[in-house]
Parts: C-alpha cells; sequence; structure tokens
C-alpha cells in the first residue's frame, strides 16, 4: 500500500527549489510575508490615528505653556529656608512654581511637603539643577513658560564668605549674571531679587534708608552689591520690571507648623543666632558663643533688626504684584526697630524655656555694631508693613517646628549631577 499522505506532506514541506547553489522562493511564501508587512503598517498608522485624536497626544506640560490667569514663577533656592516658605505662600496664593536648587543648602524634604500639600497637576514642579551652569539654566528657561523669577538661590553667611570670598563670588554674583540672561534670552519680563542689608556695611547714621551708601564690609555684603550692579546696570536699557528686597535679620518659621529653618548640621557654626539658640536649648551644643561684647551699643552686643519669614515672603508677593515694566523698585525689608544679641538671647529663653548657658567671646570677623531699618518707603509704596514684630512669639513658633522635627526634614537626599 503507497503512502500518499507522507508524499503529500514532503511536497508542501518544500519551499525553495535550489539550481546551481542558487535559492528561487516559493512565491506563495513571498506573497504572504508581504501580506503581513501590510497588514502591520495597517494596525500602525491606525494606532497613530487613534493617538492624534486623543485629546492628550497634543498636551504639553502646563510648566512649559503661558496660561490666562496664571502666573509662572521661577522660585530659586526654593528648597531653602526662606524659599521654601516664598513657595508656600505662592502656592497658597494660587502662582505656579517652578522651584530649582541644587540641594548645597536647601533641604528636599522641605519640597516633599510642599508636593504633599499641592499634589495637583501644574501646580508645582522640582528641578534639580545649579545655576552656576549657564547651559542647563538655558535648557530650564527654553522649556519653561515663565512669567517671573524670584531669585533667592545664594550661600548667605556672613562668617564663611571672609573663610571662602571666591564661594560667595561666584554661586552669588556669577549666578545671578547667568539667571538675568537667561531671562533676557526668553523674555521673561519680571525680576524679585532676594538682597540684604549687608550691602550697607556699617553706616554712620541709623535708622537705614534706601539712600544710605552702600559699603560693603564683607565678601557675602560685596557680592550681594556687585550682583544688585549688574541688575541695575542691564535696567537702563530693558524694559523688566524689577524689585530688589534688602533685608535684615530673618527669623521664624510658618505659623502653620508645615516648614521650618533647617540648616546642615555642618554649617551651623556659621548659622543665624536662632539656630544656635535653638540648637543650646536641645543639647546639641553645650551653649551659646555670643561674638562680641565690647561694641559701642547700649550693652555691648550687636544690634539687629530681626524679621520673621512670614513678613519677608509677604514682601516679596507685593512686590510681584506691584512690579512695573522698564521700572526699578528698591526696598529695605525690616520692622524699623533694633534688638540687641543679649536681647535676643533673653527672648529665646523664654521662648523655649530653657536656661541657655552663654559664653561671651571676641568679635567675628566682617560682623558691624548696629543695622536696622527704615520701612517707611516699602509702607509708602507698596503698603507693606511687618506684623510679626513681638521677637519671643516668633522665636516660640519657630520653636514649635524644631521640638517637632529634631532631625529637621530628615537626612539630605544625595542627587546624581
Amino acid at each position: 500500500m503507497l503512502n500518499f499522505a507522507r508524499t503529500r506532506a514532503q511536497t508542501r514541506s518544500n519551499r525553495s527549489i535550489s539550481l546551481g547553489g542558487m535559492d528561487y522562493s516559493d512565491p506563495k511564501r513571498k506573497n504572504n510575508v508581504v501580506g503581513k508587512i501590510l497588514l502591520a503598517a495597517t494596525l500602525t498608522a491606525l494606532c497613530i490615528i487613534m493617538l492624534k485624536q486623543s485629546p492628550t497626544f497634543y498636551s504639553p506640560s502646563p510648566f512649559s505653556l503661558h496660561e490666562e490667569g496664571v502666573i509662572h514663577v521661577l522660585v530659586t533656592g526654593g528648597a531653602g529656608y526662606i524659599g521654601s516658605h516664598a513657595a508656600l505662600r505662592l502656592l497658597k496664593d494660587g502662582y505656579r512654581v517652578t522651584i530649582v536648587d541644587n540641594l548645597s543648602r536647601g533641604n528636599i524634604g522641605a519640597v516633599k511637603v510642599l508636593q504633599e500639600l499641592f499634589p495637583e497637576p501644574g501646580r508645582l514642579q522640582f528641578i534639580y539643577a545649579d545655576l552656576g551652569d549657564p547651559k542647563t539654566v538655558n535648557i530650564i528657561f527654553s522649556q519653561n513658560a515663565f512669567d517671573a523669577v524670584m531669585h533667592f538661590a545664594a550661600v548667605a553667611y556672613v562668617g564663611e564668605s571672609t573663610m571662602e570670598p571666591l564661594k560667595y563670588y561666584h554661586n552669588i554674583t556669577s549666578n545671578t549674571l547667568v539667571v538675568l540672561e537667561a531671562m533676557a534670552a526668553n523674555d521673561v519680563k519680571t525680576l524679585i531679587y532676594s538682597s540684604t542689608c549687608a550691602t550697607y556695611g556699617e553706616p554712620e547714621k541709623m535708622p537705614i534708608t534706601e539712600v544710605t551708601p552702600q559699603v560693603p564690609i564683607n565678601p557675602y555684603g560685596k557680592a550681594k552689591k556687585m550682583a544688585e550692579d549688574i541688575i541695575l546696570d542691564f535696567s537702563k536699557n530693558s524694559d523688566m520690571a524689577i524689585m530688589i528686597l534688602r533685608y535684615f535679620n530673618v527669623i521664624g518659621s510658618d505659623p502653620d507648623g508645615r516648614l521650618g529653618e533647617a540648616p546642615r548640621p555642618e554649617l551651623r557654626e556659621h548659622g543665624r543666632i536662632s539656630g544656635a539658640c535653638f540648637d543650646a536649648a536641645r543639647g546639641i551644643i553645650a551653649g551659646l558663643k555670643v561674638k562680641g561684647t565690647d561694641y559701642k551699643t547700649h550693652d555691648g552686643t550687636c544690634i539687629r533688626d530681626y524679621i520673621d519669614v512670614t513678613d519677608l515672603v509677604d514682601a516679596h508677593v507685593k512686590a510681584l504684584e506691584k512690579a512695573m515694566p522698564g521700572k526699578v523698585g528698591i526696598y529695605n525689608v525690616g520692622t524699623g526697630k533694633g534688638r540687641s544679641v543679649k536681647e535676643f538671647v533673653k527672648a529665646c529663653k523664654k521662648a523655649t524655656g530653657v536656661d541657655i548657658k552663654v559664653d561671651y567671646l571676641p568679635r567675628r570677623p566682617g560682623d558691624y555694631a548696629e543695622v536696622f531699618s527704615d520701612p517707611s518707603k516699602i509702607y509708602r509704596e507698596l503698603n507693606w508693613t511687618a506684623q510679626y514684630t513681638d521677637l519671643q512669639k516668633s522665636l516660640q513658633t519657630a520653636w514649635r517646628w524644631q521640638k517637632s522635627h529634631q532631625n529637621g526634614y530628615g537626612s539630605p537626599l544625595v542627587m546624581a549631577s
């Protein structure tokens, strides 16, 4: 009996004919492959058409678009103490906010708090970047539709500036130039610049007004004044709206306890007196070191104008609201009342309930005896005045946050460059 089934199967499996080492494909197989290619191409085309018809296909990031009724503010240094409080206020007021910070002094924990408070799309974005990199800064500006910039990012310790002056000129002066160039190149028309009373140095007359001569005596103040000079020179041939706020010694924290001041441990020796007081109250350091008791003041210690951070960010928001194209506004932001270091320590002891040990030491390089502001111009032109003027209450607010955040915002996040 003949095996026809096997013969037929063998015949069908023969897909090509070989003649003299040459293969000739079966026409049926070739048509099958072509059909599959055409089917795949058709399906791909249909998918593309369906995607293009989707409302989200052409939807760019809301941060890259100017939107009517929405003001998009770039907050440089927005992970830092003052910058994070400013970002919080802007977000509460309905602004769209982009934070740019390299986290060298800021805290990613502060950004996370803000992200949890404002999780809605298009409200807040964080970009890890260094303002000292012009290429990166220009990319950020080209990819985002900023309406205004609040420029806080800066190293800001007087003592450290005397030991590492080049760091301060790079970080403050050079980086401000980079930001200003990027604003000009990308047609961003409003700048709120965070400056300092350190640009005045040690004036002969008190209180300090906006026309008091600027004669800074330390690299921090000099770097800030140089940055101001660059901005003012640029403004002469620009229609940019510019506000420069020179503020004094910042204290306090968010009244609702969401944000606070959490400097890195290695920077504590350079930090604000409030931080040192709290560290002494918590036993992190043995006591408080007051540097300088021979100044020409009523008790021999330095006199400063202490401004609550909540008042300070309110001044920034009012400056943003009042900024006018082609105009430059320069304002002192302070309470108009000076307090000595000894008075500050007394208030801190009452705020914390701890009898802090105090050691009196020689003067710190670059410090000046007495500085307090005349805030009448900012009241007159921006309708701003300090509301949180009780030193002890401001310290109590900050102390509550310190007690509930024993490790600050937690361990600093190490970001890859």
